[in-house]
């Protein structure tokens, strides 16, 4: 069977402009797995506070990370496609964003244009969530809502534990320490989720508390030389804790000098780990008496992520469990 490979992302807007900001926040916002409230309730705060106001703030963050070639999520993403479709060359591989472009309808109509007979999904996502991954599959199968002849489907759900992810991790981390020398500290940031998505049974959390432990024993780090946050929490509800925020501050306030930062949920460097981490969370440690703040960056294109991702499809290829 001719196979195809959808890769997906988060997304991110066409340019760093309030306009297209605005855009990109509309369809994101509008998920009901992302956002799950009611929509008689939602839509007021959406379309008459929300996108009035966030979409000049989020803009100006974006321009900071801005790049002559565009967005670094975009670019990161297609970089890491190509870099996979040069290890499997016979195998038609396409770049979908959950939102804006390129989308997943773009992405599957090239595949089917392909002749695919079995599809392969993996969503860019180590950890699971309701809001990333189940909202991704889902649209996938609204594309194929009025195709008369499915392909048969594999979705990839996580590797959020796989050996050879948390390989590359260490490894990054390890040729970090290589070149700039260990902090006190390594401060493995995850992206927040309000606490009420766990307690309705998504599995978040105790993914990344998994990947967190695995990859402090694989770096041999004792308890004191690592800890665990979670980052880009909006509104007033409660979210998963420790908040990053929070933690960098008490880290400098608390005799933390060197600070080193890494953010495993990402697969791909993007506004919340360029901006919120990169440059505010070093502003935010520095003020608070830091002395020397590094980010390390994503697995990106880094060749043990290639061989990770390879992995996991040729698994799901030869109809293996992951």
């Amino acid at each position: 069977m001719k196979t195809g490979i959808l890769l997906s992302n988060l997304g991110t807007p066409d340019a760093p402009t309030p306009r297209a900001v605005r855009a990109y926040l509309k369809e994101f916002l509008s998920d009901r797995r992302v956002i799950d409230l009611p929509r008689w309730k939602w839509w007021p705060i959406l379309n008459g506070i929300i996108l009035n106001i966030r979409p000049r703030r989020s803009a100006r963050n974006y321009q900071k990370i801005w790049t002559e070639a565009g967005s670094p999520l975009l670019n990161h993403s297609l970089a890491l496609r190509d870099a996979l479709q040069k290890a499997l060359p016979d195998t038609p591989i396409a770049l979908g964003m959950r939102y804006g472009k390129p989308s997943l309808k773009e992405a599957l109509l090239q595949l089917r244009q392909a002749k695919i007979e079995r599809l392969i999904i993996l969503p860019l996502y180590p950890q699971y969530s309701a809001t990333t991954t189940a909202t991704t599959f889902e649209a996938v199968m609204r594309a194929f809502k009025h195709c008369p002849a499915l392909p048969e489907m594999h979705f990839i759900r996580d590797y959020h534990d796989h050996p050879l992810y948390i390989q590359a991790l260490q490894q990054s981390v390890e040729d970090f320490w290589q070149t700039h020398g260990r902090g006190d500290k390594l401060l493995l940031s995850f992206h927040g989720l309000p606490e009420r998505y766990v307690q309705q049974g998504d599995p978040y959390l105790a993914q990344c508390q998994r990947t967190a432990q695995l990859l402090a024993e694989a770096l041999n780090l004792k308890p004191e030389e690592w800890q665990m946050s979670f980052q880009s929490r909006v509104g007033l509800e409660a979210w998963l804790q420790p908040y990053t925020d929070a933690t960098v501050k008490n880290l400098a306030q608390n005799g933390c000098a060197h600070l080193q930062m890494l953010c495993p949920g990402f697969a791909c460097d993007c506004l919340e780990t360029l901006e919120e981490i990169n440059l505010g969370a070093r502003q935010l440690f520095l003020n608070a008496g830091g002395q020397r703040f590094e980010y390390i960056p994503c697995l990106n294109t880094q060749t043990p992520q290639v061989l990770l991702l390879q992995k996991l499809l040729n698994c799901f290829d030869n109809q293996d469990a992951v």
